[in-house]
């Protein structure tokens, strides 16, 4: 877990001391859809953990096969850290079947000392999808029940709901209104992606204050970045080093998660509407003309010239939708290009010249 950030922005063991302070507990929470409003209605503080890549690869490795992505093994790592003593519970959503696996791992045979919460989500758009979610994440709630000894009133559950939403507005009209904000490329992503970590009526404050700001707006080549998360960090200056500037996202870790709120009165029900309506992922089953569609108009609003696809090596639910997808996005005119990273590592020229290479392209 990062310490604080050289922006202003607290960094995780500074609001995890805080929110503790308070009387909170804390949960460690793997990729990728999960549903926060719940845990912060019951006084837990949802602690996204993202393959940290500060972390020694080695006791992850240990665990499991060599080709499995980075973000499991670091994950994994992460368990076996000093820092994993910070956390009072774990949530695994299985997203794929490398995160299904970590998922087992922790609850059949690693079994870390803390209670562990596997998460099921559906996959593509059956009619049982909605009630199936819903069905989850009420089991969800009575293990946090069990695990905090709290039963959250309709009310409480609502305003956690509607802080949600809103920290997702926000986060929304972030990206939207990106070519406004004076910000560089890596001081951007530091205020999006504290949401996998800051209450949300705190990020909400940190990101109201963001979009406040005045001043020059940044220049680039315009770009949609896609993938799973950008990490290592380093990525973010060399972006700005090599005139690029992202003008929408697609990576799981923000822009997939931008749910639109649900609808129902049952709070469940709302929940799942929100996760299942968020934009195509290959991690719920979308379906590849689904994602041409949606990156398509994501660059048709942004104005974006083409596409960086930065994928976590191995990660194949990402990597088979790749070439037939690129194929259709080609064939309506957006340019793309796949560079493959274990977030462990640090950039390599490889990987930095083959975007340099992309975005001279895009400029001719």
């Amino acid at each position: 877990m990062h310490g604080a950030s050289q922006t202003g922005i607290p960094g995780r063991k500074e609001v995890i001391r805080r929110w503790k302070e308070k009387g909170g507990l804390v949960a460690g929470v793997f990729p990728i859809h999960y549903p926060r409003a719940l845990f912060e209605a019951f006084g837990v503080l949802p602690v996204e953990v993202w393959g940290p890549p500060s972390a020694d690869p080695g006791p992850g490795s240990s665990h499991v096969q060599p080709y499995v992505c980075s973000l499991v093994r670091n994950s994994l790592s992460f368990v076996h850290s000093g820092d994993f003593s910070l956390v009072d519970l774990v949530c695994a959503p299985h997203g794929c079947d490398s995160l299904q696996g970590l998922g087992s791992l922790l609850t059949d045979f690693i079994r870390p000392e803390v209670p562990v919460i596997p998460l099921y989500l559906p996959r593509g758009e059956r009619r049982e999808a909605l009630s199936f979610l819903a069905a989850e994440l009420q089991s969800t709630a009575k293990r946090l029940e069990e695990i905090t000894g709290k039963n959250p009133s309709a009310e409480e559950m609502e305003r956690a709901i509607e802080a949600d939403e809103r920290a997702r507005e926000l986060a929304g009209e972030l990206l939207q209104r990106r070519r406004e904000l004076p910000l560089s490329t890596e001081e951007f992503y530091r205020v999006l992606r504290s949401r996998e970590y800051l209450p949300a009526e705190e990020f909400s404050k940190l990101a109201l204050a963001a979009l406040s700001k005045k001043g020059a707006h940044p220049e680039g080549i315009p770009i949609v970045l896609s993938g799973i998360v950008p990490e290592p960090r380093e990525l973010l200056d060399e972006l700005d080093g090599m005139g690029a500037l992202v003008v929408a996202d697609d990576t799981a870790a923000c822009g997939r998660r931008l749910y639109p709120a649900g609808n129902s009165s049952d709070p469940f029900v709302r929940m799942a509407e929100s996760i299942l309506s968020g934009p195509p992922d290959p991690a719920r089953g979308a379906s590849i003309s689904e994602r041409a569609d949606h990156l398509l108009a994501l660059a048709r609003s942004s104005g974006a010239r083409g596409i960086l696809f930065y994928e976590t090596k191995f990660c194949e639910p990402e990597l088979f939708y790749l070439p037939l997808l690129r194929e259709t996005l080609t064939e309506k005119g957006l340019p793309s290009t796949v560079v493959e990273v274990d977030v462990g590592e640090p950039l390599s020229g490889r990987v930095t010249g083959r975007i340099s290479a992309f975005l001279e392209m895009l400029q001719q």
